[in-house]
């Protein structure tokens, strides 16, 4: 998820009680609902790196384990060097309350961002394996809506003195929470329903991708494997019909010469052990002499091509075979 709602999330956390239990409980959650993120530092070395990198190292169940001790260290070292010089008569903060917190906090990201298409590499460093919850979009405006309308109405709770002011929070989380079991069970069953259409075509065992479309949660994103192809298109979940809308071909390419070729490179495999349903092109935009891959996730959007640079004339043409000797 992005990391307005990552925040959002801690400063829920928060208003729902958790800031009680210790000073500085508030800037902990914010930081460790934020803080595996720290792998967007791999965009200054290039796309592919990140592709390659994001949502990983950092989000994996080893630095879940780690994380919290190295916030909840920094967090001791500020109350003691900076904020109890600033104000020595203030309570100090409690190492164990920032310890469960931070646990708290780290955790909710990973568990966030499993929500989406892109996924996440819970096993990390031990299986590079990502898990997809196809859920919610990477951008969830309704999430925002939710999580800040229940912070805002605690603390306006706080300031009238309710007699239960973490209530509005509480609820708030409660709400998203029903909101993506919703959207796992519908696109769930919608999956369940395109795969059965898909095995009475005689495609038993296609990989099928039913997820999230922006700001609309009663249409999703349908990408389903064919031989040779992709098959991309919308289902509403209104229309009572499966196949309502116009749905477009993607030629895979992945057979071809060129496409083997760029597949065992560097870049190649770094990219496709990100990718979900990659294709390759060339031309249409693609530099010469090279080929490029893509992710039928993101079609038609681009912001994942990546272009691998190969030597000498390319084409994604089959070879033509060798005329026959008499």
């Amino acid at each position: 998820m992005d990391n307005l709602c990552h925040t959002l999330a801690g400063l829920a956390l928060g208003e729902a009680g958790l800031k009680r239990r210790t000073a500085l409980a508030t800037a902990t959650l914010v930081i460790g609902a934020n803080l595996p993120d720290v792998d967007a530092l791999s965009y200054f070395w290039g796309k592919l790196p990140a592709l390659g990198f994001r949502r990983g190292w950092t989000h994996g169940i080893l630095a879940d384990l780690v994380w919290p001790f190295a916030l909840t260290g920094a967090m001791l070292a500020w109350d003691r060097w900076v904020r109890r010089r600033r104000n020595p008569v203030a309570e100090p903060a409690r190492a164990r309350g920032l310890l469960l917190l931070a646990y708290a906090a780290v955790l909710s990201h990973p568990l966030l961002d499993l929500c989406n298409t892109y996924g996440v590499r819970l096993l990390m460093p031990f299986s590079g394996r990502w898990f997809y919850g196809d859920a919610l979009f990477i951008v969830d405006p309704w999430v925002w809506l939710a999580l800040l309308a229940g912070i805002l109405l605690a603390r306006r709770a706080a300031r009238q003195r309710a007699s239960d002011p973490a209530r509005p929070a509480r609820t708030a989380l409660g709400l998203v929470g029903l909101y993506v079991s919703l959207m796992f069970v519908s696109g769930a069953g919608l999956r369940y329903a395109i795969g059965r259409v898909a095995a009475r075509h005689g495609f038993m065992d296609a990989r099928i991708m039913v997820g999230p479309v922006e700001a609309n949660p009663f249409r999703r994103d349908v990408v389903i494997e064919l031989p040779g192809a992709y098959t991309k298109g919308t289902v509403s979940l209104l229309s009572g019909r499966l196949f309502a809308s116009d749905w477009e071909s993607i030629p895979r390419h992945a057979d071809l010469p060129r496409a083997r070729a760029a597949s065992v490179t560097h870049e190649g495999l770094t990219y496709l052990s990100w990718a979900r349903f990659p294709y390759y092109t060339v031309g249409k935009g693609c530099p010469a002499r090279h080929v490029c891959l893509h992710d039928a996730r993101y079609y038609p959007r681009d912001w994942s091509e990546v272009a691998v640079p190969l030597l000498g004339p390319l084409s994604l043409a089959p070879p033509l075979s060798a005329p026959e000797q008499p």
